[in-house]
């Protein structure tokens, strides 16, 4: 492989386990300095939270409106959990499950019968049977379990059927709705199946912030037919915290923005910048901000057509007085695997088939020493390939960053959601920040300033 000598002559690394050891090690020579320990009300006083989330319903608002003992409430929920590869019926990761729990079991408290709704995977308007795309059915244990009661399954989500099941429901029985993607029209918000979901219940309850950006029939199209419609527990703390954080931030705010592809990120960089003192910027998204500065990238991760937006990009900031730093080193490897040999390089000495993988050492100081001076701050996507673990250590080490910016000055701190969320929980941090935020898609459009359809339908109060 072509390398430039003079810097990496000394740095070509064969066995990659020390590469890991070696940026930990250097890393944590510069920790943040250690400050005395904050309780959770100390650090609640930091969070300011959104008239956006205050100026809707919320469930409990709901229940003081409204006697709910044997009332029907359609609760809209996101079931779209992993199934084992092996059997297709195996729920491997029930974090979406345990996320409806507070919600649904404040509605069974108060004596109301619960109609659950959700779609799963993609079927595109088929019935398919089993596995990712198909019948909602290997949920039903788990959420029995969870709940504490048992759960009846629906063989659709709307009908004479359902509607008769929903009509013969007591006080405090759970109702599971069938896949509602079984439907084409789910996704184009047809008229038709908000209406049918809508003769199942009087009350909607909004819970799952995951396809609050999508107007579909059973986020948003259902609450035309409802009398009152509220967010739910989940809902209403992903609002006070996204929104609250870029509306009412404590300053100084930072965004911690990653991931493969500038384009998918350009729209939260460009509302950020009216709203962050400072951005960091990671992932393979920076080799496309290289390009724009001039520099040789490798056979890096590159957008060609995202270069001149980049130019724009940085001129913004530096005109808006918001610090927008990149990383000064990466660690490049010479394929994109796991065992790849690896180096440590200047951003301005990359060439041949090298390619970035990971935020080098001299970033995780720099980043290190502005997250110190944050009060806010919100980490969206990974600052590398953080699925391998040689290349994972740009984002533990962020990851820790955080979780210790919270617990020792009370910062508030938000994973938004993707593999941001993953990489955390990875980490082990998953309860060590303020809030990871269940939604990908929904929490990017979010902390762009763009309104959620399956918010703007809530009743307002």
């Amino acid at each position: 492989q072509k390398v430039t000598r003079k810097f990496f002559a000394d740095t070509v690394i064969n066995n990659n386990n020390n590469i890991a050891t070696m940026l930990t090690s250097f890393a944590s020579r510069f920790a943040t300095r250690a400050a005395a320990p904050v309780n959770a009300t100390f650090a609640r006083r930091f969070f300011h939270p959104s008239l956006v989330a205050a100026d809707k319903l919320t469930v409990e608002g709901l229940a003081e409106r409204v006697n709910l003992e044997g009332e029907n409430v359609l609760m809209r929920v996101d079931l779209n959990v992993p199934l084992s590869k092996e059997d297709d019926v195996t729920v491997t990761d029930d974090t979406r499950l345990r996320a409806i729990v507070p919600t649904a079991k404040f509605l069974l408290d108060k004596g109301a019968n619960v109609i659950l709704c959700s779609h799963f995977g993609r079927p595109k308007g088929e019935i398919i049977e089993t596995g990712k795309n198909g019948r909602l059915t290997p949920v039903v244990p788990h959420l029995e379990t969870l709940l504490g009661t048992h759960v009846t399954k629906a063989n659709d989500c709307m009908g004479s059927e359902v509607e008769d099941a929903a009509k013969a429901l007591g006080k405090g029985d759970v109702l599971l709705l069938e896949n509602t993607r079984f439907y084409a029209g789910e996704t184009k918000n047809d008229a038709e199946l908000s209406a049918g979901l809508g003769k199942l219940a009087d009350y909607f309850v909004m819970d799952a912030f995951g396809t609050a950006h999508r107007a579909h029939s059973s986020t948003a199209g259902v609450a035309e037919h409802m009398k009152l419609s509220a967010a739910g527990k989940l809902m209403e703390k992903e609002l006070k915290y996204l929104k609250g954080a870029v509306d009412s931030p404590n300053r100084p705010m930072m965004a911690i923005v990653g991931g493969a592809k500038v384009s998918t990120k350009i729209p939260v960089i460009e509302s950020l910048l009216d709203k962050c003192d400072t951005i960091l910027v990671g992932g393979g998204m920076i080799f496309t901000f290289y390009k724009a500065m001039g520099y040789g990238i490798g056979k890096s991760l590159v957008e060609e057509d995202m270069v001149d937006l980049c130019n724009d990009l940085m001129k913004k900031a530096e005109e808006k007085g918001v610090k927008l730093i990149l990383p000064s080193d990466v660690v490049l490897a010479d394929k994109f695997e796991n065992d790849a040999n690896s180096a440590i390089a200047k951003v301005t000495d990359i060439e041949g088939d090298w390619m970035g993988l990971d935020i080098g050492p001299e970033s995780i100081e720099t980043f290190a020493k502005e997250i110190e001076q944050a009060n806010t701050i919100v980490f969206n996507g990974p600052m590398g390939v953080f699925e391998m673990p040689n290349f994972a250590t740009g984002t533990i080490e962020v990851a820790k960053m955080l979780a210790k910016a919270t617990e020792e000055r009370g910062a508030t701190t938000i994973i938004g959601g993707g593999d941001s969320v993953a990489a955390v929980n990875q980490a082990g941090l998953g309860d060590k920040v303020s809030h990871i935020s269940t939604g990908g898609g929904a929490s990017l459009e979010l902390l762009e300033g763009k309104e959620l359809p399956g918010v703007a339908a809530l009743t307002e109060v």
